[in-house]
């Protein structure tokens, strides 16, 4: 796939702003893979590999098919959705300010790199109940304002793989659309949910209102 070797000086350079994303050599696919954590996205023009381990978290894969700029997000909204979900633009919305900066960051880049909005194809992945006892549904609720986002903002869904009982690794492919996701072992979901659990810590504990300016 392509003439890539696993050489940094032959990588893909980084966009502006992407610096701190770690990057790492897929040798089954002889791709350069950005490796996102809760709370980052990134956005490539070329042909790179984005992945990502969400359990209750989603991530959405965005792209542009024409003009081949594409990235994915990894973000968890904690709070109560159907509370802040008509309060999007601003004010006091820590409850939603995290899932709607990471999708309006997310596209806003797209489309700063050459993306169109009325070309974005949308996919959506992850807001798994992976812990048995979660009585706040963070995953469904992750889910629910993902998808009144996307409804919100005029665009459809291409494809989704959300909710269940896994964690899912999600490997994305911007230049092309592909998308593969492995559902993960019990085993391995212990890590995952400590995680998202500082993650969401982390969000609470920082008191600060949003002003978000939605794309045109």
């Amino acid at each position: 796939m392509g003439g890539m070797t696993n050489s940094r000086e032959t990588w893909p350079d980084v966009l502006d702003g992407f610096d701190g994303i770690t990057r790492i050599w897929d040798s089954k696919h002889r791709l350069c893979a950005a490796k996102i954590l809760p709370g980052e996205y990134y956005v490539t023009r070329t042909h790179e590999i984005i992945t990502t381990v969400l359990g209750s978290c989603i991530s959405a894969c965005i792209r542009d098919p024409l003009s081949g700029v594409g990235g994915m997000n990894h973000f968890m909204l904690p709070g109560d959705t159907k509370r802040s979900l008509g309060r999007w633009g601003g004010g006091e919305c820590l409850e939603t300010r995290y899932g709607i900066a990471a999708m309006e960051k997310l596209i806003n880049d797209i489309l700063k790199q050459g993306g169109s909005k009325d070309r974005l194809e949308l996919k959506l992945f992850g807001g798994g109940t992976v812990l048995a006892m979660d009585v706040n549904n963070i995953g469904e609720r992750n889910i629910e304002f993902a998808r009144q986002f996307v409804r919100a903002e005029g665009f459809s869904i291409a494809a989704e793989d959300v909710g269940g009982p896994h964690p899912r690794k999600v490997n994305y492919f911007p230049r092309t659309g592909k998308v593969m996701i492995r559902r993960l072992r019990s085993l391995q979901t212990k890590a995952i949910l400590d995680r998202e659990k500082r993650y969401e810590s982390n969000l609470a504990s920082e008191d600060q209102s949003c002003e978000i300016e939605l794309f045109d």
